[in-house]
């Protein structure tokens, strides 16, 4: 079963439930849901404490009787609470949504990629030390960066056009940078990987991610790179999910595009979903299956939940996404996602 989903009224003294809107409580701000539930728990039977939201700053409180949350908001509502820091509470009653459909509302973070299940996928933490994430930052900050929408670009090698998720083979900028030279001697260290496969990479494209924003759901258009893809993070941590779908419904309007509009993740049930929680410093490969076939994705969030740790975003990460540009036609194992042979 999924955790119940509730909405808030905007009159505090409408509309009464069983279930409280408690703001300015919360693993976020230092509160614990056994805290809340045992100071709760003193006008009545709570039933579940849950995050109302994503800020892990406001929880619904859901008692088994209406009198009990009354009771609790005449009493907690816009006062100091001594046993919950002496923060106030800002309290309205909220309402259970009734089910459209069940759905897996929730995903298990995995802290290694060995428990994903996922062919083809690596993650090494500590790829590199704390003085070298250093003195990348501070090589791209002294570079020029591209505006997006959403956060700040670098290519190097062959500039990523968004529009067309390809390159243009025939525009090389150049080589890559020689402050990634280190990465490249250190990608042979991964399995079966050796000398030749990181001095083919030839392709880097830098991304700047404030916080609560992510990364659509997609593939990487196959006949744009090659099998190997490595992602390093810096500066901030994040978790990453993988979707593997049963069907045909991701293709947007029956294209041959693998990106996705970036929907609720719960609201569909047609597909397999893994999660990995991805620290500072550490290196992603996708290759095979989990390159060709799996849709990899960062949810817009500030703060994530990680085996019941709260990890908030920092106020930057930054990716350096290492690839190799294809010269022909992708024949890989995976048709129903290939875009050249579609």
């Amino acid at each position: 079963m999924g955790v119940p989903k509730f909405r808030r009224p905007k009159d505090p003294n409408g509309e009464r439930s069983p279930n409280l809107f408690v703001a300015n409580c919360g693993p976020a701000v230092g509160l614990s849901y056994e805290a809340i539930a045992s100071v709760f728990s003193t006008f009545g039977k709570v039933k579940g404490v849950y995050a109302a939201d994503e800020s892990g700053a406001r929880v619904i409180v859901s008692y088994s009787e209406e009198t009990s949350a009354q009771a609790a908001l005449n009493s907690l509502h816009s006062r100091p609470c001594p046993d919950l820091g002496n923060r106030s509470l800002h309290i309205r009653y909220s309402v259970l949504e009734p089910p459209t459909r069940q759905v897996n509302n929730s995903v298990t973070v995995s802290l290694a990629a060995s428990e994903l299940n996922i062919p083809g996928l690596y993650l090494v933490h500590d790829f590199i030390s704390a003085k070298e994430e250093e003195e990348l930052l501070a090589a791209v900050d002294s570079r020029p960066w591209k505006n997006l929408a959403k956060r700040r670009v670098q290519h190097y090698g062959y500039e990523f056009c968004y529009e067309t998720r390809n390159v243009d083979t025939k525009q090389c900028l150049g080589k890559l940078p020689s402050f990634v030279s280190f990465i490249l001697e250190r990608i042979s260290s991964f399995p079966n990987l050796d000398d030749s496969t990181s001095s083919s990479l030839d392709q880097l494209t830098v991304n700047e991610y404030p916080p609560g924003v992510g990364l659509s759901p997609h593939i990487d258009t196959h006949s744009a790179f090659e099998g190997l893809i490595f992602s390093l993070s810096l500066a901030g941590p994040c978790v990453m999910e993988f979707r593997r779908y049963l069907d045909g419904s991701w293709l947007p309007n029956s294209t041959a595009s693998t990106d996705m509009k970036d929907e609720n993740p719960d609201d569909c049930s047609n597909f397999l979903r893994r999660a990995i929680f991805i620290p500072p410093r550490s290196i992603l490969l996708l290759s095979g299956e989990a390159r060709y076939a799996w849709h990899h994705y960062i949810p817009h969030h500030k703060i994530d939940l990680v085996n019941d740790n709260v990890i908030r975003r920092a106020s930057r990460r930054v990716s350096f996404t290492i690839r190799k540009v294809r010269e022909g036609p992708c024949q890989c194992e995976f048709p129903q996602y290939c875009d050249s042979q579609r």
